[in-house]
């Protein structure tokens, strides 16, 4: 047992289960930068992380009713189709033998538009519930194409870079689903989401040899525990304070890996 990486994996999975955000987003940047993990192996090793560690933070929000499966479903539709796609490129194109650069970058920028969407996203809300309560038909009808593209959005993004599964993906909802969706609900829908998405881009990674399992095992130690947690508190905490100072450390953590 690796107990700091355990330690770490609980700090991400209180955060994970609380907000439905910060998984991909936290985890591989501490992967890369404080453990010195390859990006490829970490990309890999987080979505399959992930995937295991949100399945028991969105049990327990299923069991409070706090899942909206119709919009999980749209999403799914797009963004699991899409992930498949993103790792046969992903194959194709050779692109696990990329040790810095690519992934670097593209890790970089998906943290500084996630914590863009993070500061944003009270106004996004805003938004559209204005255009929801003044257009209702037109709006509602455009709901499901739009929700099944941002899923495929999220399917290439989460299978480049492990980020936005959470992130963005809540980012999307508030605006497309302004009413329906309450934080408690907005939190269950997103992590129910992250499970297949996570699942079919981390198969991608495992099929490539990107994942390393020991250390799995040691962040699934901690991360279990703390993501439960978080499920627990998440509607006793204040979402919007957590959400603030996670975009805060994306955006310098972003910003560095871009410099």
């Amino acid at each position: 047992m690796d107990w700091i990486s355990a330690t770490a994996g609980f700090g991400v999975g209180v955060v994970v289960g609380l907000t439905g955000i910060g998984g991909g987003a936290l985890m591989t940047p501490i992967l890369v930068m404080a453990f010195g993990v390859e990006p490829q192996t970490a990309v890999g090793t987080d979505l399959l992380f992930a995937s295991i560690t949100k399945l028991f933070g969105a049990a327990v929000h299923q069991q409070r009713g706090t899942v909206d499966w119709q919009v999980v479903r749209r999403l799914a539709a797009g963004s699991v189709p899409a992930a498949a796609a993103t790792a046969l490129a992903l194959w194709w194109l050779e692109a696990a033998r990329i040790k810095g650069g690519l992934i670097l970058n593209a890790l970089g920028l998906a943290l500084v538009l996630t914590a863009a969407g993070l500061i944003l996203k009270m106004q996004l809300h805003a938004l559209g519930r204005r255009r929801r309560t003044a257009t209702p038909a037109s709006f509602k009808a455009m709901q499901p194409a739009l929700t099944v593209l941002s899923g495929v959005v999220l399917g290439v993004l989460v299978t480049l870079t492990s980020v936005g599964a959470g992130a963005l993906g809540t980012v999307m909802l508030v605006y497309l689903y302004p009413l329906r969706l309450t934080p408690s609900r907005l939190v269950g829908t997103d992590l129910a989401h992250a499970i297949p998405l996570a699942l079919t881009a981390g198969a991608g990674h495992l099929a490539l040899g990107n994942v390393d399992f020991s250390l799995l095992g040691n962040l699934l130690a901690g991360s279990i525990p703390g993501i439960l947690l978080g499920a627990l508190l998440s509607t006793r905490i204040p979402e919007g304070i957590v959400r603030v100072a996670i975009a805060l450390v994306l955006l310098v953590i972003g910003a560095r890996l871009l410099a």
